[in-house]
């Protein structure tokens, strides 16, 4: 690949075509040999008998961006790199192609597994479990989830931003070097296009995000976020 590129020596859009292509081959050879493996661990519990008494979870860090909004890595609360997948194998529980739509949290995640495993969830650890999801997938659970993006500036220099999603409306607010708010409708603007927040026809929608996304924060104990919405009111 190195003796190519140097044969090459692309330069302008072509440098950037290179690059670009490069990425998403290395991005895609890491995702085959995590599927290799995951293969193998499956298999060894078939191959001794521990396939029926074992519960199998497959999750992972949220999604990459492949050039969405012009960006890459996963950082920022759009729909591209906040959703995280989430597979399960419950013998027993969980039937084959079952689908979960609910809302959940990656802090949703620890409270989880504890329970599943019959241990004692402490006091103080933030989400809550869904294992009545398992039997029951179109139970009541969550009717929204919260983000939070402290890191800046760093190394990818992604503005700090939190905010709240609900099956239908994403609300973010960006703060730093720059205080802003984004809301995007989900169901008519699936890849978050068009920034609806300020619209005088949104004004009850945001009042009522607003609130839900201060009880979200109250709930996840964040102080930074609290001080903002504090601050903005």
């Amino acid at each position: 690949m190195e003796a190519d590129f140097l044969k090459q020596n692309p330069k302008g859009n072509e440098l950037v075509e290179w690059k670009y292509q490069r990425y998403m081959r290395d991005y895609l050879s890491t995702t085959l040999s995590l599927d290799r493996n995951i293969g193998r661990v499956l298999d060894y519990l078939e191959k001794n008998n521990l396939s029926e008494n074992t519960i199998v979870i497959y999750t992972s860090d949220q999604g990459f961006y492949m050039g969405e909004h012009g960006w890459f890595d996963k950082r920022f609360m759009y729909e591209e790199s906040m959703h995280a997948p989430f597979i399960m194998r419950y013998p027993g529980v969980i039937k084959p192609g079952t689908m979960m739509p609910q809302l959940v949290s990656n802090v949703d995640f620890a409270p989880t597994f504890l329970k599943l495993a019959n241990v004692p969830i402490p006091a103080e650890i933030q989400g809550k479990s869904f294992d009545n999801l398992l039997k029951s997938p179109k139970a009541k659970f969550r009717e929204s989830v919260y983000y939070h993006y402290y890191e800046f500036p760093g190394e990818h220099s992604v503005m700090r931003h939190f905010g709240i999603r609900t099956d239908r409306y994403k609300l973010i607010r960006f703060y730093g070097a720059a205080n802003f708010w984004e809301l995007y409708d989900l169901k008519n603007d699936p890849n978050e296009m068009n920034n609806i927040y300020g619209q005088q026809k949104n004004v009850t929608l945001t009042a009522e995000l607003k609130r839900k996304l201060k009880d979200l924060v109250s709930e996840n104990k964040d102080n930074v976020a609290l001080r903002l919405l504090v601050e903005d009111n």
